[in-house]
């Protein structure tokens, strides 16, 4: 099987429906486990901030430094996994995750703990950087926008189970379970990738691989991501604008490469792909720090348990994951942009309801907004994803998959940074309290407020794409 074609390999897969649904189980598995990752997490900081004896300040980096790992080398890992192959890629990234996981019974500190969350961000930047590729060209001539909606669904079933998982686990069997009970999950889907995964799928032609753009890109996120944190301090503001020359410095680089990390002219020319990489980045960019700002909110202000917080956010996701898939088939009949736009305008409603939380919110008006979070998901994920994996040539699949989860991250990443001044500004290094929930929830309006404008533009973009049909 490993000696296939490209002809071969897509005949068996079209002719053998068991291995194409034993490939989306799996890969969406592992995209479950490495999202709840992220996540769940969150729903653990108070006891992780007691345990270790650390404050506001510190516990902020930790949702952060996976964020980082991701965003560095996803872009890199999606132009490798072109050239070396997608699917090792991909089980190397699960490799990776485990160990880094299990690392987490070894006695830690605050600083041992954000490793762990690195390395886990750069796994998982192996898995994300190759997953949608994956299922893009198993399921080429299958329904491919209902699998990649099934895709969709499994990253963001994992990023909202994760708070509910997270909290279970937490209160049970203590917050470093969070870290190592996963890892069961991926080992089986290893053992279900190497039985049903026939083939490779890499670019046909050898390229050189840019090593001094991957090495700019990298430095110019950390820098903008580092400066970001701490905006209010002037040291970390130069950091920021630091970044930000380097960004312009990697434009000038990949402009003069004859083999570029990144064809910017090509990105430039496809407007359907580059208005669905903006309209990703904005969306998720009001997303992410949304459920480590509720998990808060529900635990400290409405002194819910870790596991009842976790079941309230998790409302979002359940609609989310029954609604993807079926937004995802329409998407291969109807035009994209007005199944996502509508999304966008869902959660403009969503946010501006979290916008209002106040000290006496009952927790049925959370629900509520949290509704149209999951309707808004539920049509913006799937046909964006879908829209945007069908703009491009099967030999770029990878890095395209890599844009779109880079687009995801970097919103994520911008939405923690500016959260974390936010905390720096308010609180500083201090514990959380009672004396600072006011703070917190001064926090969690100014987020919400920025998320509404965020949805905003993201509808905008996601309407001016232009028609694929």
């Amino acid at each position: 099987m490993f000696l296939m074609n490209a002809i071969q390999l897509q005949s068996y897969y079209d002719q053998t429906p068991t291995a194409r649904r034993m490939a989306l189980v799996s890969i969406g598995l592992v995209m479950i486990v490495c999202s709840l990752g992220l996540s769940a997490v969150n729903i653990a900081v108070p006891r992780i901030a007691d345990d270790l004896q650390v404050g506001a300040n510190a516990v902020s980096w930790i949702p952060v430094a996976m964020l980082w790992g991701n965003v560095v080398f996803l872009l890199p890992i999606g132009r490798i996994a072109d050239i070396v192959g997608r699917k090792r890629m991909f089980i190397t990234g699960i490799v990776l995750f485990v160990i880094a996981s299990l690392a987490i019974l070894v006695p830690q500190t605050i600083e041992s703990l954000l490793l762990i969350r690195v390395v886990q961000g750069i796994s998982s930047s192996m898995v994300y950087g190759t997953s949608m590729a994956l299922i893009g060209v198993i399921y080429a001539n299958s329904n491919r926008g209902q699998a990649l909606g099934i895709g969709a669904s499994s990253v963001y079933f994992g990023l909202t189970l994760g708070p509910l998982v997270g909290g279970w686990l937490t209160e049970h069997w203590g917050w470093r379970s969070v870290f190592w009970a996963p890892t069961l999950v991926l080992l089986l889907c290893l053992v279900v990738l190497v039985m049903y995964v026939k083939g490779e799928w890499k670019a046909e032609h050898k390229t050189k691989f840019d090593w001094q753009g991957s090495l700019i890109f990298m430095a110019w996120v950390s820098s903008f991501m580092l400066g970001l944190s701490r905006l209010s301090e002037w040291r970390f503001a130069l950091l920021a604008v630091g970044g930000l020359l380097l960004l312009g410095v990697f434009v000038w680089h990949q402009s003069q490469k004859t083999s570029p990390l990144l064809n910017l002219s090509a990105l430039r020319a496809n407007r359907i792909f580059n208005r669905s990489l903006l309209s990703a980045f904005f969306i998720y960019g009001s997303s992410f720090s949304m459920v480590f700002l509720l998990s808060l909110y529900l635990q400290y202000i409405h002194q819910l348990s870790p596991s009842e917080a976790g079941q309230i956010v998790l409302i979002q996701t359940l609609i989310m994951m029954v609604l993807a898939p079926i937004t995802g088939r329409l998407s291969d009949r109807y035009e994209p942009r007005l199944l996502s736009t509508f999304g966008c305008l869902l959660f403009v409603i969503g946010y501006a309801m979290l916008f209002g939380l106040g000290m006496q919110t009952s927790l049925h008006y959370v629900m509520v907004a949290l509704v149209f979070l999951g309707l808004g998901f539920g049509f913006f994920s799937s046909p964006n994803n879908n829209a945007a994996i069908g703009s491009v040539p099967a030999d770029k699949l990878s890095i395209a998959a890599a844009l779109l989860n880079l687009a995801r991250t970097m919103g994520n990443m911008a939405s923690s940074a500016i959260v974390m001044t936010l905390f720096s500004v308010t609180m500083g290094g201090a514990a959380i309290t009672a004396q600072l929930y006011p703070q917190l929830l001064l926090v969690i309006q100014i987020t919400m407020g920025l998320s509404v404008a965020y949805a905003l533009i993201a509808a905008v973009f996601s309407y001016r794409r232009g028609r694929i049909h």
